[in-house]
This record gives C-alpha cells, structure tokens and sequence, in this order.
C-alpha cells in the first residue's frame, strides 16, 4: 500500500462566521492510497470544532501509522487500528475514505453500489453565516439568482444574542421572498435552554424546517427540557462524533447530522446512520466547508 499526499488552500468566496468564530479557508490534505496499480483518493478538512490538525500534520501521521503492519486488514479493521493509534478523527477520515475509493475502483464500481445504496438524489442546503442584516441583503441575490438552489441552512447564535439572530433570520425571509427556498437553522450551540425554547417558536412561525445543535456541546443533558412541546424538529451534530454517543440522548432529539471528518469516515458513518434509524431517528450528512 503506498501513499502520496497533496495539500490544497480552499478560499470561501465569502467568510463563514458561526457561533464559534470565522473561517476564510483551509489547507486541505489529499490523501492517495495506491494498491495493485489502483489509486483512492481521501481527504482531510481540518475544523476549528475539532482537533484541527494542519495537513503537515495530517501527513506525519498517516505516514507513521502506515509504517504498521496493514496489509492484511480489512478496511474496517484499519479504521479501528487507527483509532486505536490515536489519529484524529479527520486524519482516519482521508485514509478510511481513500481506503474505500480504492475497493470501488478495483471493483471498477461507483461507491455507491459496492455500498448497495441508491444514488442519492436529496437536494443539498447551501449555508449562509451569521451577518449583519445589509450583508444578507446584499448576499442573497448572489446566492440564488440562476443556481437552482432549493434550501438555506442559516447560521444562529450570534454572539450578540437573540435579537441579532431575529434581525439577521428577519432578512433573510424578506430576501427570499421570491425564490422557492427552504430554510433550514444551525445555531451551532449559540443558545442556552430558554433561548433555544424561545427561537423555535419564533423560527417555526417563520415555516423554518429544522434547528440543529441549538445547545451548546457538553449540554446534552439538557436536551429534553427543550424537545418536549418542540414546536420543530431537533437535529444535534457536534453532539453526535460516533455511532455510541446515539443511545445516550436518542429520545431528546429528532435526528442526527453525521459527518465524515467528525466520525473518522465512511465506516463509521455507516454505523452511525443504521444506529440512528434504529432509534427511529432521521439523518442528514454535513460537511467541514
């Protein structure tokens, strides 16, 4: 199994400000995983909502774990290998997913049928970040003039508290008056409990879809006290990293948003959507960009 490695700066047309703070871009590792003359291609997205290695980094430490013995493992035996090295989880992400692109190709199979899955045909949301109320205003037209785009997941939990948040969201329905969008929030955990309780209502007279992470990672105990009566369904993503988090508060939520940088890839992934259905809840798929 031989390995290569190329890091790419991926600049966002406009900065992403959440909850947390604001992304202007990353340095992303590819990861390439060549075996019998067939190339996988993984990548890495470091994230300031995790253990946010540099690709350098992401590159030392693919490259040490992969001096042990792997040749004889499985692709499922590698990914717990590598969580038991200790790779962060968007480094075992490249390698799991280059892993996994390399077996579809031998099989000369898209991915999604050596997985035995539909081709996905669900519409994707497209994120605006917390702005002030002329920056969505100016910024819609860009967003949706011409592209097609069927769904906003707005960000929420600014910093300057619920009024902002009112302001900002208030634009954004005045600005898509005349596209047919969806709207869907993210408050990355900006909110406390009565907060989070206040804005549901006032969102879900607004025809939002869904809130996700309303409370703050490390508050999951909390969760109930806001989805009883929830007045709209209740999503958690930093809140769910692994297919085990799922049990501990399935019966406060409504659904889970996976993502492979979070879950260390494909592997995990697969197990976090079928202990999630399990638990009777929905799932959706996130990204770090």
């Amino acid at each position: 199994m031989k390995l290569a490695f190329k890091t790419i700066h991926l600049k966002k047309r406009f900065p992403l400000r959440i909850s947390r703070g604001i992304v202007t871009g990353s340095d992303n590792l590819f990861v390439s995983v060549t075996k019998n003359g067939i190339t996988g291609w993984g990548e890495m997205a470091p994230s300031s909502t995790m253990e946010d290695e540099s690709s350098k980094e992401g590159e030392r430490l693919l490259t040490q774990f992969c001096q042990t013995d792997l040749e004889e493992l499985s692709i499922s035996e590698i990914y717990e290998k590598g969580r038991a090295f200790g790779l962060p989880t968007c480094v075992l992400a490249a390698l799991d997913v280059a892993l996994w692109d390399q077996l579809a190709k031998t099989a000369k199979l898209p991915l999604y049928q050596l997985f035995g899955i539909p081709l996905p045909k669900i519409a994707t949301s497209v994120t605006i970040g917390i702005n002030p109320p002329e920056v969505v205003k100016d910024r819609m037209p860009i967003l949706l003039q011409g592209t097609g785009i069927r769904f906003l997941k707005v960000k929420l939990g600014s910093k300057e508290g619920i009024e902002a948040d009112k302001a900002m969201f208030a634009q954004v329905v005045e600005s898509t008056a005349d596209y047919k969008v969806g709207l869907r929030v993210d408050a990355n955990g900006g909110w406390d409990v009565n907060e989070a309780i206040h804005m549901m209502k006032w969102l879900a007279n607004l025809g939002v879809d869904y809130v996700e992470q309303p409370l703050v990672h490390g508050r999951e105990e909390d969760l109930s006290a806001i989805f009883k009566n929830r007045p709209l369904p209740i999503f958690v993503d930093e809140s769910c990293c692994f297919s085990t988090d799922i049990p501990h508060w399935a019966s406060a939520v409504d659904g889970v948003n996976l993502k492979l940088m979070k879950c260390g890839g494909l592997t995990e992934a697969f197990r976090i959507i079928a202990t999630a259905r399990a638990f009777g809840l929905k799932t959706m798929i996130g990204c770090m960009g």
